[in-house]
């Protein structure tokens, strides 16, 4: 089979934020071909994994994951990723805010045929604002 990897930056936008100790993140598809691969690839474990420098463990239970269809996004929770939170944390930046850009660092691995159809989905859809 021939693969291509692709970063999810590549097929979504992402916004986050801090509230206490845990991160929530948006995760926006360009459109609906890449959200039905992050529905497939962004699972709590995948999520556990890339953030186990956070978290402290790759405990798939620290992640929430929320489907939001109508708007080809999912909803992320990471319980206990930021050291406390902002009046406990050591971290100088600002908590939650950067957490987004780090999500699109994830790399999916898809068939090289789905991975140009993303890829041309995405251009045609970016292409139109």
């Amino acid at each position: 089979m021939n693969t291509t990897i692709l970063r999810l930056a590549d097929i979504a936008h992402a916004r986050s934020g801090d509230k206490a100790d845990r991160s929530d993140i948006g995760l926006f598809a360009w459109e609906p071909l890449g959200y039905a691969v992050m529905l497939r690839e962004v699972n709590a474990a995948r999520v556990a994994a890339h953030f186990a420098h956070l978290l402290g463990s790759t405990d798939a239970s620290r992640v929430s994951i929320y489907p939001l269809p109508n708007l080809l996004a999912i909803k992320l929770v990471l319980n206990g990723a930021l050291g406390g939170g902002a009046a406990n944390s050591l971290r100088s930046d600002n908590l939650g805010k950067t957490i987004g850009a780090q999500l699109l660092r994830m790399s999916v691995e898809l068939e090289a045929s789905q991975a140009q159809a993303v890829l041309a989905a995405v251009a045609a859809e970016i292409e139109g604002f």
